[in-house]
């Protein structure tokens, strides 16, 4: 998989979660903490052309995955597709 993106807050109990599947799934990530650098969730909206309501919003490579519902669900999609 490729270098997972995680836009978050520390402070967010699925912000956490993202982080630990990453880690117990060895999934490489860069974690950004938007209070730290200042990132709204207007700036990502802006960044993927529609709006976000929640954190985290996470990204793999590129591609804009959504928040940790639907991160969970690509993961466990990659991780079907890559047992067949």
């Amino acid at each position: 998989m490729e270098q997972v993106t995680i836009y978050g807050r520390s402070s967010c109990g699925f912000c956490i979660r993202a982080k630990d599947l990453c880690e117990s799934m060895q999934v490489p990530y860069t974690w950004i903490d938007m209070m730290e650098k200042g990132i709204s969730k207007a700036d990502i909206a802006d960044k993927i052309g529609k709006p976000v309501h929640t954190v985290p919003q996470i990204f793999v490579g590129q591609q804009h995955i959504g928040g940790f519902d639907d991160f969970y669900a690509y993961v466990r999609e990659h991780e079907a597709a890559a047992s067949r």
